[in-house]
């Protein structure tokens, strides 16, 4: 059986967002290689810190 969990009520206990590494990269805009190369690093999931630690974008001059 399944419940519905208050997800405000655990924000204070130290529980870390979780991201699918696709959906991180597609929100910060990854090169499919930098995409690859986290895939291979963490797995499919990893922490939100964890993502942004090990992440690197190509920088954009103007």
């Amino acid at each position: 059986m399944s419940e519905r969990i208050d997800v405000e009520r655990f924000q204070d206990t130290g529980l870390r967002k979780v991201w699918s590494v696709s959906e991180f990269s597609k929100r910060y805009r990854l090169q499919r290689e930098e995409e690859q190369r986290l895939l291979k690093l963490l797995g499919s999931f990893a922490t939100e810190q964890e993502l942004l630690m090990n992440a690197s974008r190509a920088p954009r001059f103007r």
